[in-house]
């Protein structure tokens, strides 16, 4: 199984606030963050629980997309990395961790909101590796108001056609493809069982998220794919700095058990343990890491 180099006490397994509530544009950039997300850059260590296996990654500039991939790599994975245009910085950053783990990170730009881009994803990993195994649905739009007159009608339709209509078209295209035994992992969130008033645009996208993860993994079970989500909590990524009120970035995380925001590379082992043999009983289920706020 993955691990980690040896973790103190949780509490003290990652910075506790105050953050730095240094505004950022969204979608945020990984190298403006402070304090500095962990990805398991120096921590993680592999156990070849992936060998030779083929993942498309979304949202895998930064955050739990990057270190979802430098696990996979260390697993011995080899990926195709979706991100916005606009994040390829972070991207080639994910890809050279990737790359210094001895394994392919192919870097494909587009927006998962559009059916066409979740075919190309999957076309391009079926021509350049020859298959696919694994698909892990993280990219995420999110924006906070306080007031529901506030959200712009784009914004709306934005963080659905990102959140819920990415996963759906990512996931139809790749069902065509995946092999018995292939994994498909969906990023969910607490939002989805414990919203929060002024997240009233992505906290329903994440509810949409628990709900197809469950029906997609009883439409492919016949297929003998497994399908099942991942439900942080608050993690320290760029969504955080670009995207929420500065009160909040600053005591991000505080209202855990543990008093601090998770770090990516606490959420990776998770997505690793879903997509390989050791799971193989597993489907259907939402696996929460909310630091003890789990409210379901």
């Amino acid at each position: 199984m993955p691990r980690h180099a040896a973790h103190p006490h949780p509490k003290k397994a990652g910075p506790q606030p105050p953050y730095s509530a240094e505004k950022q544009a969204p979608p945020g950039k990984d190298k403006q963050m402070t304090p500095k997300a962990d990805h398991g850059e120096d921590s993680y260590t592999g156990s070849a629980g992936l060998e030779d296996k083929v993942a498309i990654i979304s949202g895998a500039d930064s955050g739990i997309g990057r270190a979802v991939a430098i696990a996979y790599a260390r697993e011995g994975a080899d990926l195709v990395l979706s991100f916005l245009p606009e994040e390829e910085d972070d991207a080639r950053e994910t890809a050279k961790w990737v790359e210094q783990a001895g394994r392919k990170a192919i870097l494909v730009p587009g927006d998962v909101g559009k059916k066409k881009y979740g075919q190309k994803l999957v076309e391009t990993a079926v021509r350049r590796f020859g298959k696919l195994d694994i698909v892990v649905n993280n990219a995420g739009f999110q924006r906070t108001y306080d007031e529901i007159g506030d959200i712009p009608e784009d914004e709306f339709e934005q963080t659905f056609r990102t959140n819920v209509f990415g996963t759906f078209f990512l996931s139809q295209a790749a069902a065509e493809v995946l092999p018995k035994g292939g994994s498909i992992i969906n990023t969910c969130s607490i939002q989805a069982f414990e919203p929060s008033p002024n997240l009233l645009a992505y906290a329903p996208t994440k509810a949409a998220l628990v709900n197809f993860t469950k029906a997609l993994a009883k439409a492919l079970a016949k297929k003998e794919i497994r399908v099942n989500g991942v439900a942080p909590g608050p993690v320290w990524t760029p969504l955080i700095p670009s995207t929420m009120p500065k009160e909040k970035v600053k005591e991000f995380g505080k209202n855990t058990l543990f008093e601090r925001a998770a770090q990516p590379a606490e959420l990776a082992p998770l997505y690793v343990f879903l997509a390989s043999q050791d799971a193989t009983y597993v489907t259907a289920e939402i696996y929460g890491a909310t630091g003890g706020r789990t409210p379901f």
